[in-house]
């Protein structure tokens, strides 16, 4: 990559993709890897892939947990991760909801997905292309959020929202879809 080159990265959404759905994490002894993170994550950074983590946490606005529960957790799924081989570039959270926050957390915000806010952040912070990004998400909110940031690719986990999303998106069943992915769109 030339030094003006920018690097690409493969967007995760948290429950649902990197953890099972659980219903509001926040603790480590609740969290269940998605079966088959571990081999894509390794696959998209031996591929030059950043892997950064956009997640929406409506259980800080609702007050199910506090943003310094949320951290400790996101420290203990990286320490854990890193003992696979895997480093996560960077983690962006929303603990916004405009309808069910309490107090400063009851607000619209352009991080809060369907909004692109969190990849287009990402995207000044970490000099990422985001036309040859990727994201993984369960809900059709991750899907808008990649659509309208302008991402090469999007993949819906099946699972959590039944139906149909609108926008680009490819729906799959395992991560391991997205792992044959990344490998043949190089050579494409």
């Amino acid at each position: 990559m030339t030094p003006l080159a920018k690097a690409r990265a493969l967007f995760l959404d948290r429950d649902g993709v990197i953890n099972q759905e659980v219903g509001y994490l926040h603790r480590p002894e609740d969290v269940r890897w998605v079966e088959g993170i571990v081999p894509l994550c390794r696959r998209a950074q031996s591929l030059g892939y950043k892997l950064v983590v956009v997640t929406n946490q409506a259980g800080i606005a609702r007050g199910y947990y506090t943003s310094q529960q949320f951290e400790d957790l996101m420290t203990w799924m990286r320490a854990e991760l890193a003992r696979e081989g895997i480093t996560l570039d960077a983690v962006y959270h929303c603990p916004y909801h405009p309808e069910h926050g309490i107090g400063e957390y009851k607000r619209e915000h352009e991080d809060r997905k369907p909004g692109p806010g969190m990849l287009l952040r990402a995207a000044r912070d970490l000099g990422i292309d985001l036309s040859q990004s990727v994201m993984i998400g369960d809900r059709c909110s991750d899907i808008a959020a990649a659509n309208t940031a302008g991402l090469r690719q999007a993949f819906l986990m099946r699972g959590t929202e039944d139906g149909e999303c609108s926008g680009d998106y490819v729906a799959i069943d395992a991560l391991d879809e997205v792992e044959r992915w990344l490998a043949g769109s190089l050579s494409a």
